[in-house]
């Protein structure tokens, strides 16, 4: 992919509204023609039957193209279920600019995931959202977001759930 051309723009998405939001907003502010768009989601379940699944939980899944992201069948293999307004934002996008858009899946703690996945693509940019957890739960679990500003090379963009 590096080889290609084009920036490698990296959007960590878990399809809730907020992913959904800074998904939007990488793409109206970020992408340009000739990009590469990569969507970066962090899967729960593993099926530890098959081998492929083993080596991925370390490196991820393989680059998956739009039109295999788009069809549950294929995902179903990922356990992952891209919701039918995240698939919207990307066709369109897809139609409406020169870019790749591909889906990588990794599995594990999103913090250390996605900072993984922005030096191993690696990425050009990282647009995230950021669920605005209360000052409690961000104190106990951590902000995500957080981890990921200050623990990547690449320039991270946080797009904030309620504005």
């Amino acid at each position: 992919m590096a080889e290609s051309g084009g920036r490698r723009i990296g959007v960590a998405v878990d399809f809730s509204e907020c992913s959904k939001k800074a998904l939007s907003w990488a793409i109206d502010n970020v992408v340009r023609d000739g990009d590469h768009l990569i969507l970066i989601t962090i899967a729960n379940d593993m099926n530890y039957e098959e081998g492929e699944m083993q080596l991925w939980e370390t490196v991820g899944s393989p680059f998956i193209p739009l039109s295999e992201f788009s069809d549950a069948a294929v995902m179903k293999k990922y356990a992952v279920k891209p919701d039918a307004e995240t698939l919207d934002i990307v066709n369109t996008a897809a139609r409406k600019k020169t870019v790749t858009v591909v889906m990588k899946i990794y599995w594990g703690d999103p913090r250390e995931k996605i900072c993984a996945a922005a030096e191993q693509i690696p990425l050009s940019s990282l647009v995230m959202g950021n669920r605005g957890l209360g000052g409690l739960k961000r104190m106990i679990m951590g902000s995500v977001s957080n981890h990921v500003v200050n623990n990547v090379a690449c320039p991270v963009t946080v797009v904030k759930a309620h504005t």
